[in-house]
Parts: structure tokens; sequence; C-alpha cells
């Protein structure tokens, strides 16, 4: 079973504020989708750790390149 994440879910697993993750939201950088007729952010925890893992990977990259134009 899929398990959502509210808004403030995401901010507190990532300890950043709100506004910051409506941004990464709005930005495409977190897939996120709106659910109701209010239109509430749902995340789904799956998309999280992709958004997590998309992260560390990045930051492997930047420290090989790094490491490789020292040597």
């Amino acid at each position: 079973m899929r398990q959502f994440l509210t808004l403030p879910d995401v901010a507190e697993a990532l300890n950043i504020s709100m506004s910051q993750t409506r941004a990464l939201i709005n930005r495409g950088d977190l897939e996120g989708i709106q659910i109701g007729g209010r239109g509430q952010w749902r995340v789904e925890q799956a998309k999280l750790d992709e958004y997590i893992e998309r992260l560390y990977a990045e930051q492997r990259q930047a420290r090989d390149q790094t490491t490789e134009q020292k040597a």
C-alpha cells in the first residue's frame, strides 16, 4: 500500500521550512499530487525516498569530479 505524506511531514523529514518544501514541488524537484477539493498536497513516501537518493547521487558525483580534478 502506498503511503502519502503531508507537506509538514515532508518538511520535518528533510528538516526544511514549509516554503522550501513548496518550492521543491513547484520547481518539480520533488513530485507531489494535489488531493481533494481544497487541493492539499501529498507526497508519496517512495517519491521522497527517490528525491533523497538522487541528492546523494548528485553529491557523490560532485565529490568524485572534485577529486578527479585535484589528481
